[in-house]
This record gives structure tokens, C-alpha cells and sequence, in this order.
């Protein structure tokens, strides 16, 4: 109902005047504070920093689901390698120069399609948060570890656990056993859930780090360092579910 109709109804003898008592009269308006600004403000950098959030863990699940892929597709390769080679696994005997436990690439890539010289662009064998930790720069980008991110389990330094050369059934446990492994696992560090950010150092027990294991299968698991000696350097103790040794 207008003014007009309001003002008769209560009498007023001119609707007109009604009219010009309402005109006169200000809106009420709700203000906005300086406490209202902050509010708001407040609300969109939450929401800046939970979308930043959001894409860094879609981001680092990416990274560890290619680096997982790499693992698989190198694990497939070194059984194919065997099965070609008396189901023998990579070994200590190389016509390379380099350690086994990284220029077994040279043995097992053209399993994967690659029959050119060993490269950076060798994607397979690159894990996209490599951060290397004993020269500097990537493993993958560097030509000493054969531009590869991945070791096969086959250390062959005095005393070190390895399966390198082992026939596949001389391996008691397949599903147990580490065939291959990204390189910080060595250490233990970790690229993917790191205690330790970007830093290689120090080394710290249960890094996690992504590995496939003779059976084929890749995953995470936490790696164990008794505090002094490479984690290479022995099968862990009681209660973790991997092991380098083949029996």
C-alpha cells in the first residue's frame, strides 16, 4: 500500500501532504564497516589458501602417480630382461663402465621402447620431483648415474644385500623383495612426503619412498635407517614388509 492510501486511512486531510511528510523522510541504510572489509578480505585469502592447498596435494599425487607408473613400467622391463636371459636378473658382469645398480638401464630400456643413446629425455626413467642428493642437480639429469631417477636392488658392495644376477625362482619372496627403487630410498630420504622439505639432509628412518618389488607391483612404503649405515646397507628390521636380500 503507498503513502497516499496510508495517509487517508489515518485521517490526514490531504493526501498530499502525506505524500510530502513521506518524501522528506531518509531511508535507513545499513552501513558497512571497516570490521565488515577485514571480514571479507579474511574470507578470500582463506579461500586463496585452501584452493593453493588443493592444487599443490593434486599436483604432488600427480607427480608420485607418474613416478609410480616409471617404477611399474621399469619393473616390467627387468623381467623381461630375465626372462630373455635364463630368468636371470641384471648383474654385477657389465660390459658398462658405471655400477650396476643404475647402468642396468642400459640392459632392461629397450624393453621400453628406447634404442638411443641414454638422455635427459628418457621420461620413463625421470621422476618429476628428483632432487638428487650426492651430486648436484637430478639423477635424471646427470650422465655419471646414466640420466636415471631408478637403482635396481643390486648394490654389490661388500656386505650389501642384493639380488643382482639372481635367477627369478631363486627369490623365496617376490612380493617382498625390492627389485627397484627411487634413489633417495638408499639413503633414506624421501621426494614425495619429505620431513625434511627440500633439504637432503639429515637422513631419517621411515622416509617413504616408491619401489617395485619382484612380483611387479609398485608402491609407497616407509624405509628403514638404523641412524648410522645406508639403508641399502641391510635388510630392515622386525615389522617392515620389504627386504633387499633374495632369500
Amino acid at each position: 500500500m503507498n503513502a497516499r492510501c496510508k495517509a487517508m486511512e489515518r485521517g490526514h486531510s490531504s493526501p498530499q501532504a502525506a505524500w510530502n511528510k513521506t518524501r522528506g523522510q531518509k531511508c535507513p541504510r545499513s552501513a558497512f564497516t571497516g570490521l565488515d572489509l577485514i571480514a571479507v578480505v579474511s574470507a578470500c585469502v582463506i579461500l586463496v589458501v585452501l584452493g593453493q592447498a588443493a592444487r599443490m596435494r593434486a599436483r604432488s599425487q600427480a607427480q608420485m602417480k607418474v613416478c609410480q607408473n616409471n617404477l611399474g613400467q621399469i619393473g616390467k622391463a627387468v623381467l623381461e630382461f630375465a626372462h630373455e636371459n635364463g630368468s636371470k636378473l641384471p648383474g654385477a658382469l657389465q660390459t658398462q663402465s658405471g655400477d650396476p645398480w643404475w647402468f642396468y638401464k642400459e640392459q632392461v630400456k629397450i624393453h621400453m621402447g628406447l634404442t638411443t643413446p641414454s638422455s635427459e629425455e628418457d621420461r620413463a626413467f625421470a621422476c618429476p620431483v628428483d632432487r638428487g642428493y650426492s651430486d648436484p642437480g637430478p639423477f635424471c639429469k646427470n650422465s655419471r648415474f646414466d640420466y636415471s631417477s631408478y637403482v635396481l636392488n643390486a648394490v654389490t658392495l661388500n656386505g650389501a644385500p642384493n639380488i643382482a644376477g639372481w635367477g627369478i625362482s631363486e627369490i623365496s619372496e617376490p612380493k617382498k623383495t625390492l627389485l627397484a627403487m627411487e634413489w633417495c630410498a638408499h639413503a633414506p630420504l624421501s621426494w614425495h612426503r619429505s620431513r625434511t622439505g627440500k633439504a637432503n639432509a639429515p637422513f631419517y628412518c621411515d622416509a617413504e619412498g616408491l619401489v617395485v618389488f619382484v612380483d611387479g607391483h609398485a608402491e609407497m612404503i616407509p624405509i628403514y635407517y638404523d641412524g648410522f649405515n645406508a639403508a641399502y646397507t641391510r635388510d630392515p628390521i622386525a615389522g617392515y614388509r620389504y627386504r633387499y636380500s633374495g632369500r
